[in-house]
């Protein structure tokens, strides 16, 4: 059913559509997407392994110019990594003028990485209409909505105060904003559902909620799972007797066409206020020197266990400690100044970070790594200060790595 309606109203296959993929085959993009479509459909894929794409992304790039690919996909990280790899002789020996369709999936879609992207490909070949912000899930067994085809990415954007502390996404004109206190969120449409689907955004209490309020998504269709695997109690949570399930994502309607916001698990509040990682991390994100892949934001108990505080981890390339303090010092006070709040910044080394099988950022581990390295440091007794001789050497990094904790 999910593979019928992805094919003939989401991505309205052509004859001769080719996909090209370096997702993992145990993934559920990778699988239904990659493995079974093309076979349903009968149409070619071309696979690089996935370790070779974390390895050498332009491959995938390449691939899909010499074989004329007309259909792939990934989340945002994996176009900013490629295009990362790109020179601009480079783009001029590539020709992606055949792919018509460049699916975009996260849990919460980021423009940057996208616009950077089409920048950078554009003397390849590459039109920016091309990319199809879409939202899917393992448990309805794929896709659930679509941009329309030949459509250019839709930024909905709206007044984050209104979004913190109401759940409204009110319309803000960015031009309006500027000069004023007022910050300005975007959030990326992701299409219309597909014909099989009906959806509710929910609240706290289960109300459907109208338009341009965010809430839980809910949604029912003949995709839709029958359970999790030997997992009774996680079934009953996420899917009602009437067959509705409840994503835990966290997103609005708006004319109709879906915006997400977020994972429900991965909201932080703070003094009643919803605050998304995902803006904390742009913050971070927007400093020399931090990839796009560098930056986890989550809430851990304060030390006096009587609220939630927002913590920031970085990796963190730069050994000068004047550096790294300065970075340290500009991250909280950006957060402060945007958000009006309080965080701690942990730097940490590159490859800290924990990603799930398609390389998406984990950030509830991230989170609990964070917590044990916090126990772990707790327990080190202090040691009776020593000089050394003049003539020893420091320790390299490696030998002890430094991780700045404000």
């Amino acid at each position: 059913a999910n593979i019928r309606d992805m094919a003939e109203n989401g991505l309205k296959l052509h004859e001769g559509d080719r996909f090209s993929s370096w997702l993992p085959f145990y993934h559920d993009m990778g699988l239904v997407a990659f493995i079974i479509m093309p076979m349903a459909t009968q149409r070619s894929v071309d696979f690089l392994g996935t370790h070779d794409f974390a390895m050498r992304p332009r491959k995938w790039l390449e691939m899909m110019s010499v074989n004329r690919a007309t259909i792939t996909s990934a989340p945002p990280f994996a176009y900013e990594l490629a295009v990362m790899r790109v020179r601009p002789h480079d783009a001029e020996g590539l020709d992606l003028s055949a792919l018509r369709v460049a699916c975009v999936g996260a849990e919460m879609i980021s423009p940057e990485p996208l616009e950077r992207f089409a920048e950078v490909l554009a003397p390849a070949g590459f039109r920016k209409t091309a990319f199809l912000p879409c939202y899917g899930m393992a448990e309805c067994s794929l896709g659930i909505s679509f941009l329309p085809l030949e459509e250019e990415v839709g930024i909905d954007h709206i007044d984050s105060e209104a979004m913190q502390r109401d759940g409204i996404a009110r319309p803000l004109d960015p031009a309006e904003a500027e000069g004023t206190e007022r910050r300005v969120a975007r959030y990326v449409d992701c299409g219309a559902l597909l014909p099989s689907f009906e959806i509710e955004i929910r609240d706290e209490q289960g109300r459907a909620l109208p338009e341009r309020h965010a809430g839980v998504i809910h949604l029912r269709g003949p995709s839709v799972m029958s359970g999790y695997f030997q997992d009774k109690e996680m079934t009953r949570e996420a899917l009602s007797a009437d067959g509705w399930l409840n994503t835990g994502d966290i997103g609005y309607l708006a004319g109709g066409r879906l915006f997400l916001t977020g994972r429900k698990k991965d909201m932080i509040i703070i003094h009643g206020r919803n605050i998304w990682p995902q803006d904390l991390e742009h913050l971070a994100k927007s400093q020399p020197g931090v990839n796009y892949n560098d930056v986890a934001a989550f809430s851990v108990p304060s030390e006096d266990g009587r609220h939630e505080e927002a913590v920031i981890v970085v990796q963190c390339r730069e050994r000068d400690e004047i550096k790294r303090a300065r970075l340290v010092k500009t991250i909280i006070g950006m957060v402060r100044s945007e958000f009006g709040i309080d965080c701690r910044v942990e730097l940490v080394p590159t490859r800290t970070l924990p990603r799930t099988s398609s390389g998406k950022l984990a950030r509830a581990r991230a989170r609990l790594d964070h917590l044990a390295r916090q126990q772990a440091a707790a327990a080190v007794p202090m040691q009776p200060a020593t000089v050394k001789p003049a003539d020893s050497q420091p320790e390299t990094v490696d030998e002890a790595p430094i991780r700045y904790i404000a």
